[in-house]
């Protein structure tokens, strides 16, 4: 059974259709991540999946049920990690879990020795007892991913999971979520805007403006792409590609200034590009197609909009 099923998904906020007839499904034991700009529907469908929004039309299945007529039965079986901090900063971790498993139904021994076994699995054991609010911003996440496996849910929804954390906490995410997968078969469902993090996952659906445009492995989106990726920032962007239109019949697409051209042997043709226009390219980058050279073939824009990435 597959853990995701949406059919026809659409919400619409007002005026705004945040979510546009979403087709998709993601297998039990998956680690399936949804990439695209902030904005871009991603947040919206997590609260579908999480029973926190009715959708405005179509469906959504979890393990076969719908959220919308059964939304307890679909609570057991997810757990959930929110963007924004859920935890009580004056509880301590264990204390923190605890009221957690609470709301499960969880109680006595044992929800104590899920509790430390949770711990234990996101290397806190040994700072239970200490309150969350001298926890660094990668301790407190860890503690929200204790939270959301407390009751051993089938599957895990995280919304933009590395929010805030460093490299090195962003990693023990990463490494969690491998060893639930092989040891629990736990199915992960992530949001995110970070193409370091969609390349770690087994699939993805590319989501711009509401519409899933592409579902595939990492390599199979940037497979879409033939050859290197020759970006050229130049004196009249438009110019400067029918330029090279006319001369070597090598269509450019012009992206915020910058035309991106997608050519085999890519180093060779750099050369030729400057040969044939010394006086008109300011600056030339090679290199080999990313997940966001994929949305920007596949949407005509950036995946970053002016000042986002910071």
């Amino acid at each position: 059974m597959n853990a995701v099923e949406l059919s026809s998904l659409t919400h619409r906020y007002g005026d705004r259709t945040a979510l546009d007839a979403v087709d998709l499904e993601v297998v039990g034991g998956e680690i399936f991540g949804l990439l695209g700009p902030n904005g871009g529907g991603k947040t919206t469908l997590f609260r579908i999946l999480s029973t926190m929004l009715r959708p405005t039309s179509g469906t959504a299945r979890v393990f076969g049920v719908d959220p919308v007529a059964d939304p307890n039965a679909v609570r057991r079986s997810i757990g959930v990690v929110f963007q924004s901090p859920s935890l009580d900063v004056k509880l301590t971790a264990m204390e923190n879990l605890r009221h957690q498993g609470r709301l499960y139904g969880m109680k006595g021994d044992d929800l104590r020795r899920r509790s430390e076994e949770m711990l234990t699995r996101v290397g806190l054991a040994e700072r239970a007892n200490e309150f969350t609010e001298s926890f660094s911003g990668g301790m407190r996440r860890r503690v929200e991913i204790a939270k959301g496996m407390l009751h051993a849910p089938k599957l895990l929804l995280l919304d933009e999971p590395s929010t805030g954390l460093d490299p090195g906490a962003r990693r023990d995410v990463w490494q969690y979520l491998e060893e639930v997968r092989t040891n629990e078969g736990v199915t992960s469902f992530l949001t995110t805007h970070l193409m370091e993090e969609a390349e770690k996952c087994d699939r993805l659906g590319l989501l711009d403006e509401g519409k899933l445009i592409a579902v595939g492995t990492p390599d199979e989106l940037k497979a879409r792409i033939g050859g290197d990726i020759v970006s050229v920032e130049a004196h009249d962007p438009d110019a400067f590609a029918a330029a090279v239109l006319d001369k070597f019949g090598l269509e450019g697409r012009v992206v915020e200034n910058t035309i991106h051209f997608e050519k085999d042997e890519g180093h060779r043709f750099v050369p030729q590009l400057f040969e044939a226009f010394p006086d008109r390219i300011e600056s030339v980058s090679l290199g080999k197609p990313t997940l966001e050279d994929v949305f920007v073939q596949l949407t005509g824009h950036r995946f970053w909009t002016e000042g986002e990435q910071a």
